[in-house]
This record gives structure tokens, C-alpha cells and sequence, in this order.
């Protein structure tokens, strides 16, 4: 059987969210299916592999790697291969670059138009876009904003259905993310970014990290630990101005 049969039947019933699917056809159609497409399963290699992901930027090889290795694992649940070549097969180190977010004050000062009450709702209570665009009046109540879906259909993991202290004022998201992204671009941020706001905010108050976990929906810790050890250059600057006074000689 040709790779490309098999992976675009083998992708579409994959018991994965809508937007991971997406992703995993577009990884497949981009970059898995111009290298391995036309190649018999049983042909492939581990060095077909390691020369698909040659001269990818690490973020997309990771992705491309770990849907290939995905596909040889369900075909050899399915008998057609005894052993996956994609096996031991490392992408590229992944390069982790601080992202730039803005800080609940610097949100205040801007400028975002007839969006500024959802993107400042979005930076003081920490939604994915997909879970605010599926929140209806039923979800807010009580002083708490009550997250249990996603556009997608279900939250991203168990621990993305949560609540939330309300604390500012909510209007219907657009359907589509291009209109925040258009406003938010001129800032050099994105929608994701007002994640990070949040958690910078929770942080600045002294909520402890496995408090803003639950609050931000993350399943594992150390993904919040990541944002927690964001440091602004004017907290330097305060700790500067802290350890002039302490050291008095």
C-alpha cells in the first residue's frame, strides 16, 4: 500500500479535536507527503525520515515527526509494518524563545478600537480564544466565568474545564480570530499572548503557580512554571533599586 493511502485514511480516523486534525493534515500535506507520499509502507526508512525533516525549522520538524511517527505507529497496529523506521528518529532541538506579552497596564494605555473590551477580557481572565468564542450567558454567573467547551467541541485536556473569578466586563467574541489578530499585530503580540498577561498578572498579585495552573487550565505544571519565570526588565530595575537600599556600605 502506498504511504499516502494509508496516512490520509489513517489521519482522518484519528480520535484527535478539530484543531489538531488540521494540524495533522497539515504536517501530512506540507512536508510528510512530498517525501514518503508515493513510497510503499514497507519501503520506507529511517534515513528517508531523518532527510524529511532536513532543513525544516525545529518547531515544524517536531510537528512533522511526531505526526510520522504517529502513522507508523497505527500501521503497525494495522499488520502492514513489524517495525516502525520511524523509531529513534529525533527532530531538531526545539528553540524556546520568550514571547513578548503585554502587562495588564500596558493593555489599559491601548488603543484597541471597538475590540478593547474583549481583548482586555481575554488578558484579565486567561482564555484559550476557542473557549471564550464558545462561552454563552449560561457560562457567567455568580462572579465566575465557567469554562467546560471549546469552539473546537471539547477543552483542550481535562484540566482545561475549570472557573475562573470574573473581574471584568464580558461581549460576544467574533467568530473568526482575524479581527483581534489585525488589532493586536501593531503591539507585536497575538491572541495567545493575553494568556501570558494573565499569568503575569497572577503572578505580579502573589497567587501561588499551582493556584494560576488551575486557573489557566494547564495540565502539566511545569508549562506554568514557564510563564511564571517570565521577568520584565522593570522588575530588574525594581530589584535594583531594592538591593541599592540594602546594601548600605
Amino acid at each position: 500500500m502506498k504511504f499516502d493511502k494509508f496516512a490520509i485514511s489513517t489521519i482522518a480516523a484519528l480520535p484527535i479535536r478539530k484543531k489538531t486534525l488540521a494540524n495533522y493534515e497539515s504536517a501530512f500535506r506540507c512536508h510528510i507527503a512530498p517525501a514518503l507520499g508515493t513510497k510503499r509502507i514497507g519501503s520506507i526508512k529511517r534515513d528517508h525520515i531523518q532527510e524529511m525533516l532536513v532543513g525544516l525549522p525545529p518547531q515544524t520538524a517536531h510537528t512533522v515527526l511526531a505526526v510520522t511517527k504517529t502513522l507508523f505507529r497505527e500501521a503497525q497496529v494495522q499488520g502492514h509494518i513489524k517495525d516502525s523506521p520511524a523509531l529513534g528518529v529525533k527532530p531538531p532541538t526545539k528553540i524556546i524563545e520568550a514571547r513578548k506579552f503585554l502587562d495588564f497596564n500596558e493593555i489599559e494605555r491601548s488603543d484597541f478600537g471597538k475590540y478593547a473590551v474583549q481583548i482586555k477580557f481575554l488578558g484579565a481572565h486567561g482564555l484559550r480564544w476557542g473557549e471564550a468564542v464558545a462561552l454563552n450567558a449560561d457560562d457567567i454567573r455568580d462572579g465566575r466565568i465557567y469554562i467546560n467547551k471549546s469552539i473546537h467541541g471539547a477543552t483542550k485536556s481535562q484540566s482545561g474545564i475549570r472557573s475562573v473569578p470574573q473581574v471584568s466586563e464580558f461581549k460576544p467574541l467574533p467568530r473568526t480570530p482575524r479581527p483581534l489578530r489585525k488589532v493586536l499585530s501593531p503591539y507585536g503580540v497575538t491572541i495567545h499572548s493575553l494568556r501570558h498577561t494573565y499569568a503575569y498578572l497572577l503572578k505580579s498579585q502573589g497567587v501561588h503557580v499551582s493556584t494560576a495552573q488551575k486557573l489557566l487550565g494547564h495540565s502539566d505544571p511545569r508549562v506554568t512554571l514557564a510563564v511564571y519565570t517570565a521577568v520584565l526588565d522593570t522588575e530588574i530595575d525594581d530589584v535594583g533599586e531594592i538591593l541599592s537600599k540594602a546594601v548600605t556600605w
